[in-house]
């Protein structure tokens, strides 16, 4: 099957995608805080759920740095369908409808088999991703306190292991870069419309294609929002995360027509 091709029972057509301006992802932001503050309890539960997520990660990873640190890079790479819920309360709420954490949920069940195509794709990206950051450490750096407080310590400090940094960071953002690119709408389009996995994918691919400068300053503000949750023990993300989901719906809708 062609990667323009859809499974039976879903619109052939690939959808149109649009160019934008440079400022849309202010409005983007703007809207998905409006979302967020007329379903503050179902939003509110998926932030907390994320929260409480990395604060599980970091304790039981604790004294294994290199689980933490893979772990907590490869969120990166499941955030957008993980965040599936958080679209489908901004699409309740553009249709005028409220919505409960539940309620949220039922959204998938419309087009459910192409949802588990990608994420099973992307839960393969995430499982590459931890074998390539295990054998980085292996292999570069195997003499490194497994323990995460000496582990940052070590690699920050020493020399020795800038290599190892490098490598590491080319990799990952190569990844993350990739996922960003088929995930930016296609999440929020498979929720929306009855189509496949593959045209959403490409119709991610010919959105990023259409607004490359844009989709840079969206991702930065993606990145910049979600580390900067992270700093905050996670906490952060209470807010962050509702926040950059709904966003996540109205750029797609600015988008794709």
């Amino acid at each position: 099957m062609g990667i323009g091709t859809a499974a039976p029972g879903h619109d052939n057509a690939v959808p149109k995608v649009r160019s934008v301006s440079l400022g849309r992802p202010l409005a983007w932001l703007t809207a998905g805080w409006q979302d967020l503050r007329a379903n503050p309890i179902a939003s509110l539960a998926y932030g907390l759920l994320f929260a409480i997520a990395g604060d599980l990660i970091t304790i039981f990873a604790w004294r294994n740095g290199q689980i933490f640190i893979v772990a907590t890079s490869g969120f990166f790479l499941v955030a957008p369908l993980l965040a599936g819920g958080l679209y489908e309360i901004s699409r309740r709420r553009e249709a005028g409808q409220s919505s409960t954490f539940f309620s949220s949920l039922a959204g998938g069940r419309r087009n459910a088999r192409e949802l588990a195509k990608l994420g099973l794709l992307l839960a393969t990206i995430g499982f590459a991703w931890e074998r390539i950051s295990t054998l980085l450490f292996a292999l570069l750096a195997p003499a490194i306190s497994p323990d995460l407080p000496s582990l940052l310590a070590e690699i920050h400090l020493s020399a020795d292991h800038r290599d190892l940094l490098l490598i590491w960071i080319l990799c990952g953002g190569t990844l993350a870069l990739m996922v960003f690119a088929i995930t930016v709408v296609s999440v929020p389009l498979l929720l929306d419309r009855r189509i496949d996995f593959r045209t959403a994918m490409l119709t991610s691919l010919r959105t990023v294609d259409a607004n490359l400068r844009l989709m840079v300053f969206w991702g930065a503000i993606v990145v910049t929002l979600t580390a900067l949750g992270f700093l905050t023990l996670f906490f952060g993300l209470i807010v962050l995360m509702p926040l950059l989901g709904h966003a996540s719906w109205h750029a797609y809708r600015d988008l794709v027509e």
